[in-house]
């Protein structure tokens, strides 16, 4: 199948997907226990405010009869499609939500880094390891740290990392290491670590173009501070990383064309990097892929542990509201980013394994 023929597919397939994700939420906040117009104007307010604000929230009419929950739906769906995410309700009041939304984005998307950088720089060499020294000390010592990073809840060694680095805690040197910074809230250098050098600065089409340059004291208190977090956001795809990757080793190491290459001669290294480590990464590829999500995504308990001001706290903060434009915004980005990481996880599968076909995906 050609390849822009599938990518037609499975962005149709797609669609059916996104429609469940956001009726269901929808569903859950407009026929939820949480009446939105009193928790913006509090238990106090008089019969006539509440029916001010129900026809501006387009909750009624303005002879007071109820907007139909299918005609609320539809204008919601409308206007996400066209990407018209209103304005906050409760969050920051009459502020736009793609302006929340990208005023939180770079917390986000520093954790999510950072998290994706520590699981896979311990959790695939680690499986890969144990893999190769298989029934040996080295191999339970790397797969029993999978194991016990795996079956550690997030919010709970959020909890105990957060309480270890505070003052007193065991592990309050941490904060005085090398650079003095904390590691609760969001860190001001974040919003500064980058320059720029206008290249062709007063030259028309090609004045846009610049060269970032690093802030490095900026860059090193972001990343300090920005690490315990990102350990505890990474422990889960660490530890899977490490099973799933050993798994996959032995797997691969005891084949025939592992053999076959031994009896021709080839080297240990080269069967290494050339059979066993390229056909090991096939497993680890949705592993891997699903990671990325936490680029965006991140997550609602570790932000609000480690009070990061980040997409996933203003998630929370939202559904409590319930800030319904904000929830809905913020939903439709995540399924979005959730099915683009997934097509693009089927085409990579193709490029990683050659057996593996876009044809095969029909049958």
């Amino acid at each position: 199948m050609n390849k822009l023929l599938y990518l037609l597919k499975r962005l149709l397939l797609a669609v059916p997907v996104f429609l469940f994700g956001i009726t269901m939420t929808f569903l859950v906040l407009y026929k939820g226990p949480i009446d939105p117009v009193l928790s913006i104007l509090g238990q106090d307010a008089t019969p006539e405010d509440v029916r001010q604000l129900k026809i501006a929230l387009g909750i009624i009419y303005p002879d007071g009869t109820p907007v139909p929950l299918w005609s609320q739906y539809y204008k919601v769906v409308t206007d996400l499609v066209t990407l018209d995410f209103g304005q906050s309700w409760i969050i920051q009041r009459g502020t736009p939500v793609t302006d929340l939304i990208f005023n939180r984005m770079p917390a986000t998307l520093w954790l999510g880094f950072w998290s994706v950088v520590i699981a896979l720089a311990f959790g695939i060499p680690g499986g890969l390891y144990a893999g190769l020294r298989a029934n040996t000390w080295r191999d339970y010592i790397a797969s029993g740290g999978g194991i016990i990073w795996r079956a550690m809840p997030n919010f709970w060694l959020a909890v105990m990392i957060a309480g270890l680095l505070s003052a007193g805690g065991a592990l309050s040197f941490y904060r005085d290491f090398l650079i003095p910074t904390d590691v609760i809230g969001t860190p001001s250098a974040l919003t500064n670590m980058f320059g720029s050098i206008d290249v062709f600065a007063g030259i028309p089409l090609l004045e846009a173009i610049w060269i970032p340059v690093p802030h490095w004291g900026n860059l090193a208190i972001a990343i300090k501070w920005i690490l315990p977090a990102a350990l505890v956001l990474g422990s889960a795809s660490m530890g899977n990383e490490i099973r799933i990757g050993r798994t996959a080793v032995l797997e691969s190491i005891n084949s025939k064309y592992v053999e076959t290459a031994k009896a021709k001669g080839v080297s240990g290294r080269r069967i290494v990097s050339k059979h066993v480590g390229r056909n090991a990464l096939i497993p680890l590829l949705p592993v891997v892929m699903g990671e990325f999500y936490l680029l965006i995504g991140g997550s609602v308990l570790v932000e609000k542990v480690f009070s990061i001001r980040g997409l996933g706290n203003m998630f929370f903060r939202g559904v409590l509201g319930p800030d319904i434009p904000l929830v809905m915004g913020l939903v439709f980005l995540f399924i979005v980013v959730q099915i683009s990481v997934n097509i693009t996880q089927d085409i990579l599968y193709t490029y990683i394994d050659p057996r593996i076909t876009l044809e095969d995906t029909e049958r």
